[in-house]
């Protein structure tokens, strides 16, 4: 261990490996101490705490090259590791940057892979048929069709970002895609060269595994019967941004189904009838419409208002108990057919598989209730989708993923409320004995940054005046910035209210979210610098527009979520049955985790700065006000829009960040 600690220490080190090779490169006592901490994670004893893994949770704020500071642990240490990103950002940025650096200086012999879902890589069997198949004419843009054969003669990894020329609404990736509802395993003809094989062969291989949070959770999730899908078995999980990690484990260790699988069921059954006999091909036909009928026959029994509701309420429904038993014996007709028709074609197969888990999905949901679990449904303009999701996930993590591997690493630029781990310890099922470290931004927020607070007297978000003021307060501050401001929303509706407010008086460009893509925002955001982007829901976080461009970021209230969501409330009444706090113990500090992320938005080089702003006076009227306060950034607050206007007035465009004389 004493070794290992040492290579890594002189890999950082002022005079080290990372700054004889980088002539830019700045030694970081903070990126040091992470490594360090890393290591000596990664370096732990297997014999000490046997039932569990050696854990270490690591809150580094943006500046102290948290990436680099767990990469190079992972890589030297030598073991077979997971990274596990909540962003496609930060896996291509391991990949396209860090990695290859330390290919170059480090360990040349590395081998890394990325695994996506499978839905990203072609079904080469699927793809074949398809271009044999009269079907493919329905396709105009023939050229489409003759730049997939041609790619798929010469791909290695079938990928779908390898397809720049495939619009992102094209109909021809849903035909070729790999998916396991289809995948004949080992019957298919082309099993040899399938490209989910070479993944798994490639993975098998390879020392750093890059995966995303949902793939490994839904792999974790599997693994809990026995089975895995694409990732081999590894040692130790690195989660970046692992902030995330309750919300996506919730998710794939619930269960789900909705009317639109039901419908893709249908259709995939029609497509592959096509092959039968007349006679066989009405018959399955039938049996699949009939099952169609009854689910929409089931669905007209919840209400048709949009949006999420605990499932309860429509189990009271007096066609509840009879609807549910026809949908449930409509599904296990169907089931017994297509088993009948599998001697035919083995395609068959994959769909009776799909129809079984359907209806033992719709089982656990609707009649095997546990206390573990809240069950909901949610109702869209085209759908209606009925989940059970677990209350809490500390036991499944516990039991799936702690006590299976090594070690563990959790970082995040934000992990911490109020200072503290509490709230990440609980949710996660993390104990005290668990390693920790708080790294600050090296970033100088007290000089280069303000934090502005409305004064006393102004509306809070309940009151009817508060929407007219927060968006005249947001069009002084845009003004006195210059433009180049972000401002953030809680809501839709907020957004759109801001943007018919200020489209009509803004002397700048005006951004909002859903016009355009969000990576075409971004690059006419960073491009354009006096604009003005108006943002909800994933623009809190992974924006990262270093420079001039961003200069304010403005939040319009403190985001806490919808109490009336049924997974929230079932947490809310599961910590009141415990005796505990739900607003302080829940609702407050995912509150604040959002805030903090959202807030980071603005300084993301050490010469960036600006103003940040929270148009949210119960920071200062609440008594939890306190709480948010001591979260946020070491930023001077300030607390009158004269003073905002001095500290822009008293700066350049390239060095808006410098301190106000008298401030």
């Amino acid at each position: 261990m004493h070794n290992f600690i040492e290579s890594i220490e002189h890999i950082f080190q002022p005079q080290g490996l990372l700054a004889q090779a980088l002539p830019d490169y700045e030694s970081r006592p903070g990126q040091l101490s992470m490594a360090r901490a890393v290591a000596q994670t990664l370096d732990s004893p297997g014999d000490v705490l046997p039932e569990r893994a050696a854990m270490l949770a690591v809150e580094a704020e943006t500046g102290i090259g948290k990436t680099l500071a767990y990469l190079i642990p992972a890589v030297v240490g030598g073991r077979k590791i997971v990274i596990s990103t909540g962003t496609l950002n930060l896996q291509e940025q391991i990949l396209d940057k860090e990695i290859p650096l330390i290919q170059r200086h480090i360990k040349a012999d590395l081998k890394v892979v990325c695994v996506k879902g499978r839905r990203n890589y072609a079904c080469l069997f699927r793809a074949k048929q398809f271009l044999t198949n009269p079907q493919m004419l329905l396709f105009e843009r023939s050229e489409e069709l003759e730049l997939l054969s041609e790619w798929l003669a010469h791909t290695r990894l079938g990928e779908r970002a390898e397809l720049t020329w495939l619009g992102d609404d094209s109909p021809l990736w849903e035909q070729i895609c790999s998916s396991t509802d289809k995948c004949l395993g080992g019957r298919c003809p082309d099993n040899a060269a399938c490209f989910i094989g070479r993944l798994r062969k490639a993975a098998a291989q390879a020392q750093i595994i890059i995966v995303n949070h949902h793939l490994f959770f839904s792999d974790l999730a599997i693994r809990r019967f026995g089975r895995a899908e694409v990732l081999p078995r590894y040692q130790t999980v690195i989660f970046d941004e692992a902030h995330h990690l309750e919300n996506v484990a919730t998710n794939y260790f619930g269960t789900s189904i909705s009317l639109y699988q039901i419908k893709e069921l249908d259709h995939d059954i029609e497509e592959l009838s096509a092959g039968l006999t007349k006679e066989s091909r009405l018959k399955v036909r039938q049996i699949s419409r009939a099952l169609m009928a009854q689910a929409a026959e089931f669905a007209a029994i919840f209400p048709a208002r949009p949006g999420r509701y605990p499932l309860e309420e429509v189990t009271r429904h007096k066609s509840w108990a009879g609807e549910l038993n026809l949908l449930l014996s409509a599904f296990d007709s169907l089931g017994n057919h297509l088993d009948s028709l599998i001697i035919q074609n083995p395609s068959w197969e994959g769909h009776l598989r799909r129809c079984q888990e359907l209806s033992n999905s719709l089982g656990r949901i609707c009649m095997d209730m546990e206390t573990t679990s809240v069950y909901w449904y949610e109702r869209r303009k085209r759908n209606l989708i009925l989940t059970s999701s677990p209350i809490e996930v500390a036991d499944e993590l516990r039991q799936h993923l702690y006590s299976q591997v090594s070690s563990l690493i959790f970082t995040s630029a934000t992990l911490t409320t109020g200072g503290k781990f509490a709230y990440m310890f609980k949710r996660l099922g993390l104990d005290e004995e668990t390693e920790t470290l708080r790294l600050a931004s090296p970033f100088n927020y007290a000089e280069r940054t303000r934090l502005y607070i409305p004064a006393a007297g102004f509306p809070e978000p309940r009151e009817a005046a508060y929407g007219p003021a927060a968006r005249e307060q947001s069009l002084e501050l845009i003004k006195a910035a210059g433009g180049r401001a972000l401002l953030l929303f809680t809501s839709l509706n907020a957004m759109r209210e801001a943007r018919d407010f200020l489209s009509a008086v803004l002397p700048y460009e005006l951004l909002t979210q859903g016009e355009a893509p969000k990576a075409v925002l971004l690059n006419k955001f960073q491009r354009r610098t006096t604009s003005v982007l108006l943002a909800v829901a994933s623009f809190w976080e992974g924006v990262n527009v270093p420079g001039e461009s961003l200069s304010c970021v403005i939040i319009d209230k403190l985001p806490f979520e919808v109490p009336s969501d049924p997974v929230i409330m079932a947490r809310v009444n599961r910590i009141n049955e415990e005796g505990g706090r739900p607003f302080f113990d829940l609702q407050i500090p995912r509150a604040i985790l959002t805030l903090r992320q959202g807030l980071g938005r603005l300084m993301r080089s050490g010469s960036d700065g600006g103003l940040l702003a929270v148009l949210d006076i119960r920071l200062y009227s609440k008594p939890y006000g306190r709480i948010f306060r001591e979260s946020l950034p070491a930023s001077p607050i300030i607390r009158d829009l004269t003073m905002v206007k001095e500290w822009f007035a008293g700066h350049n465009a390239g060095d808006v960040g410098a301190p106000v004389d008298g401030q």
